[in-house]
C-alpha cells in the first residue's frame, strides 16, 4: 500500500516539464498538387514585359516543380525543348465608335507554347499576335465588328463578330465568356463552337464537348476553328519525341498483372451447367373477399 502511495505521489508532482518533440513530418512544407482549372501546371514561367510587345518572350521551364520550395509536384513534366513564347492578344475589340478594324495578316507562324498556330496582324504602327483560324494566311485581311445587326451578317472566316450577329450552325473559336474580357472558351488546336439559337438578349452556344452556354449577345468570336486540326491525330513514333515535347517516362511502379497498381488477379467464374431451359416463376394466386 505505502509502494503504490509513494509512486502516485511522484507521478502527481513531476519535476521536469513534460516536452513535445516536433514531429519529423512538421518540418517538411506541404506542397499540394495543381488542381484542375487554376491555371497553374507547374510547367513554365513567362517573364512578361510591363507593356506589349510582339518581341519573343523569356520562360523558365520548372519541370514540375513549385516554384518557390522546388518539390516535385507534377510527376510526368520534364525536359523538353525550349521554346520562346509569343504573347497573344485574346482581345479583339473593334473601336468604341463602331466603325470596323481591318488588320492584315502578316506571317502564320508555329509556337511551341501551343497547340495552334500564331498569326502576327497589325494596322497601322501597332503588332499584335493573335490566334490563327484553319485557312488563315499571310496577306489576308481580317475584320473585328462591334455592332450587332437586325439581319445576321454573312460570316468570313477570321472576321470577329459579336455571336449575336451571327447566323445559326456558325462555327467559331476563341469565345469571350464576358464582353470585353477576352476569349475563353475553343483556344486549342483544331477546335470550334456552334452558335445555335438566340433567346432574348441571350445566343445558345456549343462547346466541343457538347456542353452547351447561354452568353451575352455582345460576346466576341471569331469565324472558323483554330489552325493545326492534325495535332491530335500526329503519331508520337517513339519516347525521344515525348521527351523534346516535355513528358517524363512513367514511374515503372505500374505493372499489368500485379495486384498493386494494375489489373488485379480474380479467380476464374465457375461453370454454369445448363442443362434445361428455366422454368417460368408460378403465377400468383390472388383471393377477393367480399363483405357483406
Amino acid at each position: 500500500m505505502n509502494l503504490l502511495v509513494k509512486l502516485c505521489s511522484r507521478l502527481a508532482v513531476s519535476p521536469r516539464p513534460l516536452q513535445v518533440m516536433p514531429s519529423r513530418a512538421s518540418a517538411y512544407k506541404h506542397v499540394e498538387k495543381p488542381a484542375p482549372g487554376t491555371g497553374k501546371a507547374f510547367r513554365r514561367i513567362v517573364h512578361y514585359p510591363e507593356e506589349y510587345t510582339v518581341k519573343p518572350l523569356n520562360v523558365t521551364n520548372l519541370g514540375g516543380r513549385d516554384p518557390v520550395s522546388g518539390r516535385m509536384v507534377a510527376k510526368g513534366i520534364g525536359g523538353g525543348i525550349k521554346h520562346k513564347y509569343h504573347w497573344v492578344d485574346w482581345k479583339r475589340l473593334a473601336p468604341k465608335d463602331g466603325s470596323p478594324l481591318v488588320e492584315k495578316v502578316f506571317e502564320v507562324i508555329e509556337d511551341g507554347c501551343r497547340t495552334g498556330h500564331v498569326a502576327l496582324v497589325g494596322q497601322g504602327d501597332e503588332l499584335r499576335y493573335i490566334m490563327a483560324t484553319e485557312n488563315m494566311k499571310p496577306g489576308n485581311l481580317i475584320t473585328t465588328y462591334s455592332e450587332i445587326p437586325r439581319i445576321p451578317v454573312r460570316p468570313k472566316e477570321g472576321d470577329a463578330h459579336p455571336i449575336g450577329a451571327l447566323p445559326q450552325n456558325t462555327k467559331v473559336c476563341c469565345v469571350e465568356m464576358h464582353p470585353g474580357r477576352g476569349a475563353f472558351f475553343c483556344k486549342s488546336a483544331g477546335s470550334c463552337a456552334t452558335i445555335g439559337r438566340k433567346v432574348g438578349n441571350e445566343v445558345l452556344v456549343t462547346l466541343p464537348s457538347k456542353r452547351e452556354f447561354f452568353l451575352n449577345q455582345e460576346c466576341i468570336a471569331i469565324v472558323g476553328r483554330i489552325s493545326n486540326a492534325i495535332h491530335s491525330s500526329i503519331p508520337i513514333g517513339s519516347a525521344q519525341r515525348l521527351r523534346w515535347l516535355g513528358y517524363r517516362p512513367r514511374s515503372g511502379l505500374w505493372q499489368r498483372k500485379s495486384g498493386i497498381h494494375g489489373r488485379k488477379i480474380r479467380a476464374p467464374i465457375p461453370i454454369m451447367a445448363i442443362t434445361k431451359p428455366r422454368e417460368k416463376p408460378a403465377e400468383a394466386i390472388t383471393f377477393t373477399l367480399k363483405t357483406f
